[in-house]
């Protein structure tokens, strides 16, 4: 199993990560870490670029093991505003998608759009019957871009809070088609 290292998603392209955007990556986070420090437990004020190469090595890593598949996501224009993946986590016949995107492009559709693309994309991928994204109960925002991408709600589970916002209450959200 190995979705495209490139997915042309209207006005957003996905693309595998390489480590030549580790500068731009660690510009992005640095400069949303007021919205991501909540939610994601690797953002910190210590986020720098060997934090950014060290993702990324990780991805190049992973997406031979066939256990992730990150991607850069950017305009057409060519600005890197977020990140989203596939990870095998979740089991047999499923994939999870992981996003965040970065500020000043938040709010404007993009995500919902990266995600309905990568769902659609992981739904043709053999043995894959159904997409899985988690999201704290008090992280609205990544609530609203699941349901907006046709996600429902299927569970909440009770979690030992790893962000300074987690609530312990994780919702599961599904898309079956």
């Amino acid at each position: 199993m190995e979705p495209p290292e490139m997915i042309n998603a209207g006005d957003l392209v996905l693309k595998r990560w390489e480590p030549e955007w580790a500068p731009e990556a660690t510009a992005a986070v640095r400069e949303s870490l007021p919205e991501l420090k909540p939610w994601m437990p690797w953002a910190s004020d210590g986020y720098d670029l060997a934090s950014s190469q060290s993702y990324i090595e990780r991805s190049v890593e992973s997406w031979a093991a066939g256990t992730e598949f990150n991607y850069a996501l950017f305009t057409t224009v060519g600005d890197l505003i977020g990140s989203i993946g596939l990870m095998t986590r979740v089991g047999p016949g499923a994939l999870e998608i992981g996003y965040w995107i970065r500020t000043p492009w938040a709010g404007r559709g993009h995500m919902t759009a990266a995600v309905r693309v990568l769902t659609r994309v992981a739904l043709t991928l053999p043995g894959i019957e159904r997409v899985v994204i988690r999201h704290d109960a008090e992280n609205v925002a990544s609530g609203r871009v699941a349901e907006k991408a046709g996600f429902v709600e299927h569970e909440r589970l009770a979690v030992e809070p790893t962000t300074p916002a987690g609530s312990g209450t994780e919702i599961l959200r599904e898309f079956t088609p």
